[in-house]
């Protein structure tokens, strides 16, 4: 192992420079570089059918999708969602002039907790905004009986769930809007890029005059939208990524099981199991350090570090700790104790499809020798 070597908790995956370069040569012929241009049109098709959904209308990225889902849903008030999470999920309910109200996760999954939930409803409660964290499924039978029984509307943030599938079919399907992230960092990037999963064509045609400053056409402005669209160039690299993803999520699910194998006999590491997925994505790897290791989480993420492994700490700190969240009544952790508990604990390792085998050995001799510097 190289001692200046750096192995980063992720990496983005990109296809042969060469097969990218017609997709260019198009563009520059076409000088159609947004506004819902061919390879635009042909992305969110292409994307519709590989996913299983009905509609797909691409953001700029899954921060401007989730800010646009709120506006498309008319969404006001409070909005019940976790804090355990990437802050892009309850920035989005700011700037929409939204109060977040923070509930428990579920110990097992890390996903919001259905039990908390109905407690913190009130009668300024319009919406429930739960995230599919690492990719693994909210309990979302249980989730849509709630907001059906107080008129909710259900919007996932599902930037971690590409591909991930239920025995039912797509898990993109549930709630009333799904929102995805295809940032350089997730297991299908555009460089930049997002999406919303609409289950109708009157959803889909909504969202699009959102997106495109509320434009109907040349005279005619219905919204008081905003500039969300992709541009060509992040629709054509999705439409190459999107042929080696399949190939891409098969490497992700043999280092998520060499990590397990390897680790399965560590006192005090955790390693997050499923919830319930008939098809996973394998996008994160978190463990939890649990206080029967011998090394607190971050004395272990600092040893990681000191021999190159950048680990990250998802979710550290919790939403709610942050200055523009913590004066919130929900934010008290004493109304957060798993989600507290489980910031405090994890680790996400590095996992992406060109991680090679002796790195993830590395990373898992360095866990499993706590005592060895």
């Amino acid at each position: 192992m190289e001692a200046e070597k750096k192995i980063y908790v992720t990496k983005a995956s990109l296809p042969p420079l060469e097969e990218f370069i017609p997709y260019l040569e198009k563009i520059w012929e076409s000088k159609w570089l947004t506004n819902a241009g061919p390879f635009h049109e042909q992305l969110e098709i292409a994307l519709s059918k590989y996913l299983g959904v009905e509609h797909i209308a691409l953001f700029t990225n899954g921060t401007i999708a989730l800010i646009t889902a709120l506006q498309a849903l008319r969404i006001t008030g409070e909005v019940i969602t976790t804090p355990y999470s990437f802050v892009a999920t309850s920035h989005s309910l700011l700037w929409n002039g939204i109060k977040p109200v923070f509930v428990d996760i579920d110990p097992l999954t890390l996903n919001l907790d259905p039990n908390k939930i109905e407690a913190a409803i009130t009668p300024h409660t319009t919406a429930i905004m739960p995230v599919h964290c690492y990719g693994h499924p909210c309990d979302v039978e249980q989730i849509q009986k709630i907001a059906d029984t107080y008129g909710l509307k259900l919007i996932y943030d599902a930037a971690h769930a590409f591909g991930v599938q239920l025995h039912a079919g797509s898990l993109l399907n549930h709630g009333d809007l799904s929102v995805l992230s295809f940032h350089a960092t997730k297991v299908f990037n555009t460089f930049e890029g997002g999406a919303i999963v609409c289950p109708d064509a009157k959803t889909k045609r909504r969202i699009d005059h959102l997106k495109n400053f509320g434009f109907v056409d040349e005279v005619t402005v219905v919204a008081p939208g905003i500039n969300g669209k992709m541009s060509e160039f992040n629709a054509a690299l999705g439409l190459l990524q999107l042929k080696g993803i399949d190939a891409a999520l098969q490497k992700r699910k043999t280092i998520d099981a060499r990590y397990r194998e390897g680790l399965a006999g560590v006192k005090g590491i955790y390693c997050l199991q499923d919830a319930g997925e008939k098809v996973a994505n394998y996008a994160y790897f978190p463990i939890l350090v649990r206080p029967e290791y011998p090394m607190t989480r971050e004395a272990l993420y600092q040893k990681l570090r000191d021999n190159g492994i950048y680990a990250r700490r998802y979710f550290y700190p919790l939403i709610s700790d942050f200055p523009m969240y913590r004066g919130l009544p929900s934010a008290a952790q004493s109304n957060l104790p798993v989600a507290s508990k489980a910031s405090s604990e994890v680790i996400c390792l590095p996992i992406y499809p060109d991680l090679g085998f002796n790195d993830i050995s590395h990373v898992i001799k360095i866990i499993s020798s706590p005592c060895e510097k």
